[in-house]
């Protein structure tokens, strides 16, 4: 009897063949595509897809599930490209919370221990010890209880800050003081460091604005990994050159790539990176993809579903 392999198609441009060998080596009874299928072709039951062109999804035929690159899938809904009922699968793996995790603590502990500081007087030959503080005498603010905000927040706890975690639903985190919801200004209120890992939602747009920025302690610092409209950039530059904050780091914008003529580019106190504080890693996003498939075809709930109604 002739076997039909269940085929996966990778609608990626980044190396989709790299990603392809991979797949075959977690599912070798599936037949991988790089290449777009046509309308006539066989069902493709899985789609993987970063930021597709437009028409990508709609024509391949016997979409089940469509497997996202990214933990961020706002792009995916506002194109209308996904039918409606079919379900969006985001990533959560190991490889995105580990890569967050060690950029946002990377930029925490070089403004807590005044690297950057030391490092403009370096410049000036300028020998100005600073005042110095234990992780124990500062509060952060973690926006964010999902699996990236989570795994952040109890780093910091880990590392013995005063922590707190926000978010719609007030999620516990072990070690740190949950917020829910309405209580956005009691958890940033006197905070040294503030970190967005919110998505991208209606809820989310331009949370962070004069009014919690000025909740922040004096010299405050702030971390975005989530989206860029989680921040009113106006508000942001304004706090920066007052004095409210001392600094922030960036790697998440309204428009990506930065345009060469935004303010942030040439602003002493903002840290710029290009959109990696948490890019995909092949090995294991396929891990985690793979077993979402296995559990699809074993009739099986499939996790970390989309819920259309909330964004996310």
């Amino acid at each position: 009897m002739l076997t039909v392999m269940k085929r996966i198609f990778i609608a990626s441009r980044g190396n989709p063949e790299h990603m392809a060998q991979l797949f075959r080596a977690e599912l070798p009874d599936h037949e991988v595509l790089t290449a777009q299928p046509q309308p006539g072709d066989a069902p493709v039951p899985y789609i993987v897809v970063g930021r597709p062109t437009p028409g990508v999804i709609r024509a391949v035929p016997g979409v089940e599930v469509v497997l996202s690159l990214n933990a961020g899938i706002e792009h995916l809904l506002a194109s209308g490209e996904v039918p409606d009922g079919l379900p969006i699968v985001r990533l959560v793996d190991d490889g995105l919370a580990d890569g967050m995790s060690d950029w946002v603590l990377g930029n925490a502990l070089a403004w807590h221990r005044n690297l950057l500081v030391y490092k403009a007087q370096q410049e000036r030959r300028e020998w100005a010890p600073q005042q110095e503080k234990l992780a124990r005498e500062r509060v952060v603010t973690v926006l964010g209880a999902g699996a990236l905000g989570a795994q952040v927040a109890g780093h910091f706890v880990r590392f013995g800050f005063q922590t707190r975690v926000w978010s719609r639903s007030g999620r516990p985190v072990e070690g740190a003081t949950a917020f829910a919801k309405a209580a956005l200004l009691d958890a940033v209120r006197g905070a040294d460091i503030l970190v967005n890992l919110l998505p991208a939602t209606a809820e989310t747009a331009n949370v962070i604005d004069a009014t919690v920025l000025a909740a922040l302690a004096k010299g405050a610092f702030v971390i975005n990994g989530g989206r860029g409209a989680a921040i009113l950039d106006a508000d942001l530059i304004a706090a920066l050159d007052s004095g409210q904050l001392s600094g922030a780091a960036l790697d998440v914008f309204r428009t990506e790539p930065l345009p060469a003529d935004d303010p942030y580019w040439g602003h002493p106190k903002v840290l710029v990176s290009p959109h990696v504080a948490a890019p995909t890693h092949a090995h294991t996003a396929v891990k985690e993809m793979a077993e979402n498939i296995r559990r699809h075809e074993r009739g099986e709930p499939l996790t970390h579903v989309v819920d259309r109604t909330l964004g996310y």
